[in-house]
């Protein structure tokens, strides 16, 4: 019985593990393989992640193989995970270059790639898309009535494997959110501080007359 490939090899291509055996890091994946190479369904805390992310990074090619990457932005959660297999977005008007619905039109494979520079995590996750033009129920479903971008369609990503790559050299960086947050006790205690200060003037001051 012929065995199924390991879900890796959508990357791990011939090529890619020749290099990996001239760098000595082939056996360190091909353990790996063994147990059928990487994750094909999204999980609770896949989920969770997708659903905290506000950007991400769209890749494509044309049918000639040039690649393209896009990146993909809205409110927090803007890509909404349908199932186990499935996500979308909502496509919002923008440049109207057009190369991602243009590149998906002959060539459908697709890759997303997330950051999560506070906690230091990557998500790499390989599929095909699809672009939807005839489904208000679904476009309305991942539209936020918040948020000021007009949707002009919606992207389907189905996902054929992810992996959760490891976090060195990823620099932490910081939304103005995420500083807001960090820093409110410090306000909050400078203001303590203040109306403390106010006080301990005006009783000086009361003791001096």
């Amino acid at each position: 019985m012929t065995m199924k490939p390991p879900t890796s090899d959508i990357a791990f291509t011939e090529s890619v593990k020749a290099v990996q055996e001239r760098m000595g890091s082939r056996k360190q994946y091909a353990r790996m393989e063994t147990t059928g190479g990487w994750e094909t369904a999204i999980s609770e805390d896949l989920a969770g992640f997708i659903g905290e992310r506000d950007s991400c990074y769209l890749a494509t090619a044309n049918a000639k193989g040039q690649p393209y990457v896009q990146h993909r932005g809205g409110p927090k959660g803007f890509l909404k995970v349908l199932d186990e297999r499935t996500m979308a977005f909502a496509d919002f008007a923008g440049n109207r270059q057009y190369i991602t619905v243009g590149n998906l039109a002959e060539n459908n494979r697709a890759f997303l790639f997330f950051m999560d520079y506070p906690n230091q995590t990557r998500v790499k996750i390989w599929g095909w898309a699809e672009v939807v033009e005839d489904d208000p129920r679904l476009l309305h479903q991942l539209s936020d009535p918040n948020y000021k971008g007009k949707p002009e369609r919606a992207i389907r990503f189905h996902v054929d494997a992810f992996d959760i790559n490891c976090r060195q050299h990823i620099q932490a960086r910081f939304t103005q959110e995420d500083v807001d947050v960090l820093v409110q006790p410090l306000r909050d205690r400078l203001a303590e501080l203040e109306a403390e200060n106010i006080l301990l003037k005006s009783s000086a001051q009361a003791r001096l007359r």
